[in-house]
């Protein structure tokens, strides 16, 4: 079963634009991307749009949908009445390149500001040795797709430009996150986090948990506990003390 659904779709490119009225066919079983899709072959042939899996494991399909940062590939068409007017607009916390789509290069940036695995400089290549419990609490985060939607909903960012440049985001706060609970990782990341990542701009709000395509709880299992060590290891006097006799040389 088909019927013309109502789409507003916001063109334009960083000089500016506006939304624009559309009447689309849509069929049973449809995602919004399909539609998109359907656009640009028959009305539409200039519409720019980044898209890849069409699987939701991409992520590239990133936009905003009825104000709500989704994949487009993973909003079904059913979740919205016949009659309804679908939004659909680029990711507000980018800047925009054409359309739909947006330049995500901050998140390449920052990506390149967290040193990498770090293994304690005694430690060979071949010598890593790990038990499943020890990576069990970290392993949830390698689940992400780097959609970056979990960036675009975070309001620190969103509604404040200035703080692009001193806040890595929820994001790469929750890499940095999953290489300080990594056993063998042996670079400082809590100071980091806190000092040259803005672990303290975060207010734990958990909108980027709401919009996780991955569902990884983002607040409660990655920047919660991290910003619980940093406070530890700043003002708790017992974790100071015991962080100074263990820095002690033999």
């Amino acid at each position: 079963m088909s019927y013309k659904g109502k789409f507003r779709v916001w063109r334009g490119d960083a000089d500016g634009g506006d939304l624009q009225d559309y009447e689309v066919e849509v069929n049973e079983g449809e995602v919004v991307l399909d539609v998109i899709h359907r656009l640009q072959a028959t009305q539409t042939p200039d519409l720019a749009v980044r898209w890849n899996c069409k699987a939701g494991k991409c992520g590239s399909c990133s936009a905003e949908i009825n104000g709500m940062p989704k994949l487009m590939c993973m909003c079904r068409m059913n979740t919205f009445e016949e009659g309804e007017t679908v939004t659909v607009t680029p990711m507000r916390t980018f800047p925009v390149i054409r359309d739909l789509v947006t330049d995500v290069s901050f998140n390449y940036e920052k990506a390149r500001q967290i040193p990498a695995f770090t293994p304690p400089a005694d430690l060979k290549p071949g010598e890593y040795r790990m038990q499943q419990v020890d990576v069990e609490r970290s392993q949830e985060f390698r689940k992400c797709i780097e959609c970056f939607l979990c960036q675009d909903t975070c309001h620190v960012i969103r509604d404040h430009e200035e703080n692009k440049e001193s806040f890595s985001g929820p994001r790469f706060l929750m890499r940095i996150a999953e290489l300080d609970m990594h056993p063998l990782d042996a670079a400082d990341r809590q100071k980091a986090a806190q000092e040259q990542h803005g672990l303290g701009f975060c207010n734990i709000t958990k909108c980027c948990t709401e919009v996780c395509p991955e569902n990884i709880k983002i607040t409660d299992n990655a920047l919660i506990p991290m910003k619980e060590r940093v406070a530890d290891r700043k003002y708790d006097p017992i974790v100071w003390l015991g962080n100074k006799i263990r820095r002690r040389p033999a």
